[in-house]
């Protein structure tokens, strides 16, 4: 008993399961929760196209520093199907360990009590509107809603929303999914929504400007995969900027070309959260990949395919930033705002009233 208690007195304590450990101390240090994430040799993930903001390279770095096998359910699922995932698998060795969502999925998936607390080793240097103050979830990387074109078959790509309406571009517009479920969709229409007198505490403009875009014949609700694009059925793309840039590469020898550009009538950024399912079925594994995300390494990766990492600002102040990769980037005027939760909550909740009634499914 006197043994225990001077422990304590030292502020030692002693390490808990993975699946309630809110940091790497908790589980007795990086060293034993890499060990115990070994010993579980599975994360099961969901949503993750390899070809999204570096996610390929992500994966292929953890598996081979790590020997753990990453396992990729619905790679092109939305935000709102992880959480009706984690809902739906509760229990089962096929529940997602970990989530990559939009802010207000993320949000939403906090508030109903699904997510487990976990504080990075760099949680104090992520911004404190890209975080939740319980470190339920944290943005990990973003960017800016960018419309891409095929400059080989469109004459005169669009740098607006206004240029969008234009007829030339009758049934050439298109977006990824739906904004009720899709995180990049909701923010095509949040940047259709500055562009058209809306505010983020008006998303209302956004979905009326996809109901006049319907209207006229330019919406082309083919979602506009690589495939698409190349056969020339989704020539223009609403997308984050990341997305449309990586593009350029993958899509050099088919005949494409692709230009982007981030239209100036509605710039809005917007950044992916990370999240550790509360009831993860390897839940040393899910805190070591988030750990990995966040390490200078995982952040840099993210530049590979254009996307902003969260603690860019910091890695550049202590030196850790790849200068090369992040010049590539393309430049935005201003600074960006980012809509709060409240905010985004009351948006979400709007374009789910609002979208089947004004543009249809």
């Amino acid at each position: 008993m006197l043994g225990l208690g001077a422990c304590q007195e030292e502020g030692t304590k002693r390490p808990v399961a993975p699946s309630r450990a809110e940091s790497a101390a908790d589980v007795g240090g990086s060293a034993a929760l890499v060990k115990a994430a070994k010993r579980e040799g599975r994360l099961n993930t969901i949503a993750l196209p390899r070809q999204w903001a570096g996610y390929g390279r992500l994966i292929d770095g953890f598996e081979k520093k790590y020997g753990i096998k990453v396992v990729i359910d619905n790679p092109s699922g939305h935000s709102q199907q992880e959480i009706e995932a984690v809902k739906r698998y509760r229990g089962q060795e096929r529940a997602p360990d970990v989530l990559d969502v939009a802010d207000p999925f993320a949000q939403s998936a906090a508030r109903q009590n699904l997510l487990a607390p976990y504080r990075v080793a760099q949680f104090d240097q992520i911004p404190p509107e890209q975080k939740d103050a319980e470190a339920r979830w944290y943005n990990n990387y973003g960017g800016y809603v960018s419309i891409g074109c095929d400059a080989a078959r469109v004459k005169t790509c669009p740098d607006s929303f206004a240029n969008l309406l234009r007829p030339e571009y009758k049934g050439l517009v298109s977006m990824y999914g739906q904004p009720t479920d899709a995180g990049s969709a909701f923010a095509a229409v949040y940047a259709a929504a500055l562009a058209n007198g809306g505010s983020f505490d008006n998303i209302q403009p956004g979905i009326d400007f996809f109901a006049r875009l319907d209207k006229v014949g330019n919406y082309n609700r083919a979602d506009p995969d690589p495939a698409s694009i190349a056969k020339g059925k989704t020539p223009i793309s609403i997308e984050w900027d990341y997305l449309n840039l990586a593009l350029i590469d993958e899509l050099r020898g088919t005949g494409v070309d692709w230009k982007v550009s981030i239209p100036f009538d509605g710039s809005f950024s917007q950044y992916y959260a990370q999240a550790i399912n509360k009831d993860a079925p390897h839940p040393a594994a899910a805190r070591l990949w988030e750990e990995y995300l966040f390490s200078p390494e995982g952040q840099n990766l993210r530049l590979v395919d254009y996307a902003r990492p969260v603690l860019m600002a910091a890695m550049a102040k202590n030196g850790t930033l790849d200068k090369d990769l992040a010049a590539r980037l393309p430049t935005v005027e201003g600074t960006p705002q980012f809509p709060n939760e409240a905010q985004l909550t009351k948006a979400l909740r709007t374009v789910r009233e609002n979208w089947a009634k004004a543009v249809g499914d």
